[in-house]
């Protein structure tokens, strides 16, 4: 399944489309700013709006502090902050000096972050929570701490955007078979070629205004929502939490065309009385968890808006959407997006994927880059079908996988947490279907005395990030085996 069509514009000429125009992201957002310097291209809520002359010279900036304090090029800088221009400025230095960022999500707790710093061994860490600075310097006394504005000292002046296209971008942080998440290598030329990919299929350019109140940790917010802007020189509108009501009157206020978002916040915005607001933008886009067809009609029959669905992974950034110009629909991911291909394989029928935006394998997993690839296509983990008009579907997941209001929770992870707990002898960490969270997180465990939801929920969450806390916990006799002795999960789902 390779077939673009569906996402071209009328004439297109196959031959003038270049998905690596430009080489990298900074490249190209340089060449821009020089050009453009007076252009608006981001909104802070507390400064306003900024330049991209003001982006290149405090990027410039902050990248010779960062070399100073020993950034060189292929060394790692966590990130880790809300929404805000310092965060965009700091993303875009460590770029353009070449460094490889680590974008990691807040809501990490100590065990999460002394993973994170001890897998990939950053050189600096930037980051706003008080308590990762003691978290990281307790895990690795090297590590230079410091909050988003990056107050180092001044270096001199030096070369910058020589990193090449095949150069390491970001480590994006995501679940993996061991419980603990592993770091997804992503070039300059896989995010880029993703972004070029949406550029076309969505008819992006710089006359559109999006409204990102995604956080910048996530491929969506960051790889989508911020290096999309960016790159078609479109402008962005950062809005550090998600309030319904603030989304739907910014795009009155700023004339925005735009706004992505997971299921979860539209489920929100219905409850809003503004929710015909987003009938103004020309495109919503959701992604990151499966929307129901009850929201995507809910959603049209309040705003007549129809939210265009996408599929994408950490390790591949953007895959398959559905059509700009032409049907799309619910329950399904689209088609696949210009220079990607796509294919179902094995039984149960897994989704493949390769194409310059997918990524060459894990931080230090040589064994698991192996198994990883099947004959140079990623297996995704995902079960997927294929109807008669060439629409792809998600059916399931052939991993464990549990997805919460967008966010991946791996259920080993949060299992060897559970059993830490002086009450519990065994436990099972399944996802059962929720209508606010897609997912809900839910534990059954063997216990020596009763232990209610909540003081599970306040144990979880001491240890693992908020969204991984079981929402509800549910004592057993004895969890349901198979003859080999391995736990049956889809029998404690089917208690729901």
């Amino acid at each position: 399944m390779n077939s673009w069509q569906p996402h071209l514009p009328e004439a297109t000429d196959l031959s003038q489309i270049d998905l690596l125009a430009g080489g990298t992201l900074p490249n190209v957002w340089v060449n821009r700013w020089r050009r453009y310097p007076d252009n608006n291209v981001i909104h802070d809520p507390e400064q306003g709006w900024v330049s991209g002359g003001t982006l290149l010279s405090r990027s410039e900036t902050t990248a010779r502090r960062l070399a100073h304090a020993g950034v060189l090029p292929g060394e790692r800088v966590l990130l880790s902050a809300s929404s805000s221009l310092e965060l965009v400025i700091a993303h875009v230095a460590a770029l353009r000096l070449g460094a490889v960022v680590i974008p990691t999500n807040g809501a990490y707790r100590a065990e999460e972050v002394a993973h994170v710093v001890s897998d990939a061994r950053p050189r600096v860490a930037i980051v706003e929570q008080p308590e990762w600075r003691e978290w990281i310097h307790a895990t690795d006394p090297n590590v230079i701490s410091t909050d988003p504005s990056v107050e180092l000292d001044d270096g001199p002046a030096l070369s910058l955007d020589g990193v090449e296209t095949d150069g390491a971008a970001l480590i994006g942080y995501t679940s993996g078979t061991t419980g603990r998440p592993k770091g997804a290598v992503l070039t300059h030329g896989n995010l880029l070629s993703s972004v070029r990919g949406l550029e076309i299929a969505w008819r992006w350019t710089s006359k559109d205004i999006l409204i990102l109140a995604l956080p910048l940790f996530h491929m969506h917010g960051l790889g989508v929502g911020l290096h999309g802007s960016l790159t078609v020189g479109g402008r962005a509108v950062l809005l550090p939490d998600f309030d319904a009501d603030q989304v739907l009157d910014s795009i009155k206020k700023f004339g925005a065309t735009m706004f992505f978002g997971v299921p979860t916040m539209y489920g929100r915005l219905l409850n809003s009385e503004k929710v015909s607001q987003l009938g103004d933008l020309r495109l919503c886009v959701s992604g990151s968890a499966p929307l129901s067809a009850e929201v995507h009609r809910k959603i049209y029959d309040s705003a007549g808006q129809h939210i265009l669905e996408r599929y994408g992974m950490t390790e591949t950034a953007m895959l398959v959407s559905n059509p700009y110009e032409g049907e799309r629909r619910p329950n399904s991911v689209g088609f696949p997006l210009p220079g990607v291909e796509v294919r179902i394989e094995g039984d149960p029928p897994e989704i493949q994927v390769k194409g310059p935006n997918v990524f060459k394998g894990y931080w230090e997993r040589q064994e698991e880059n192996l198994s990883a690839f099947d004959g140079g296509w990623f297996r995704t983990g995902d079960l997927g079908a294929i109807d008669s008009d060439g629409y792809l579907a998600i059916t399931g997941r052939a991993k464990e996988l549990i997805i919460s209001g967008g966010f991946n929770v791996y259920p080993k992870e949060v299992e060897d947490v559970i059993v830490e707990h002086e009450a519990v002898q065994e436990c099972a960490v399944v996802g059962v279907s929720d209508e606010e969270w897609g997912e809900a997180v839910v534990a059954f465990v063997v216990a020596t005395r009763d232990v209610d939801s909540a003081e599970l929920r306040n144990f979880v969450g001491e240890r693992l990030a908020h969204y991984k806390r079981p929402q509800n916990t549910y004592r057993v006799d004895s969890l349901p085996r198979n003859a080999l002795g391995k736990v049956q999960k889809h029998r404690l789902i089917d208690l729901f």
